[in-house]
């Protein structure tokens, strides 16, 4: 059964990971009924999800027989150990992450304008340092690589999101927790902290 306290429903929190995060796994349906999925780098934009590839290959043949896909994207943020909160029972033991799933339609895109600002918003995501020149519609470097690559589009039609960081502890429980991460001392482990904080429900459990 799915814990609503885990249940994100502002859209700009979701919108902000999704825009955060940069890999994520596409699910479609294969014309033979088995299960596809591919590891992609995405970028999030205008309302959709980009992807961009090759013209052939498993994944086009897919969405081409079945157009109607779901794609996850997921953080995790840190492993909660038992003995945070409990010396003996390993019951405690977790994990605290963000994760969102989008349900939609894929759209091959095939407009060179719409295609240069889902490859340039994508490059500004993965390299942001710059180093490239902008990629542009008119630029004839550009318009021969923008007519082979495939861009795809996967129009939303429901955004689910999970985001666990204790909402379900008690103030104990919750303090052992934060308090175990700050010891730990681990790279992610004070966003960690900060994030139980941020999403933490505003009456105090018993």
């Amino acid at each position: 059964m799915r814990r609503r306290e885990f249940e994100m429903t502002e859209q700009r929190e979701i919108e902000l990971f999704l825009e955060e995060a940069s890999f994520g796994f596409l699910s479609a349906v294969r014309q033979d009924g088995r299960p596809s999925i591919t590891p992609l780098n995405y970028v999030y934009a205008d309302g959709a999800v980009y992807f961009h590839g090759s013209r052939i290959g498993d994944k086009m043949d897919a969405i081409r027989h079945n157009p109607h896909v779901a794609f996850a994207v997921a953080k995790e943020y840190a492993i909660i150990p038992s003995h945070f909160t409990d010396p003996v029972m390993a019951c405690p033991a977790s994990a605290y992450y963000k994760s969102v799933l989008v349900t939609g339609s894929i759209e091959t895109v095939e407009d060179l304008g719409e295609k240069a600002a889902a490859l340039e918003a994508l490059m500004r995501k993965l390299q942001p340092e710059g180093g490239y020149d902008p990629i542009r519609p008119d630029d004839p470097r550009c318009i021969p690589r923008l007519k082979g690559v495939a861009v795809l589009k996967l129009v939303p039609k429901s955004i689910t999101a999970k985001f666990k960081f204790g909402q379900n502890l008690a103030d104990e429980k919750r303090s052992g927790v934060t308090a175990g991460l700050m010891a730990r001392g681990l790279p992610l482990d004070r966003d960690t902290a900060d994030l139980m904080e941020r999403y933490r429900p505003h009456a105090s459990k018993p």
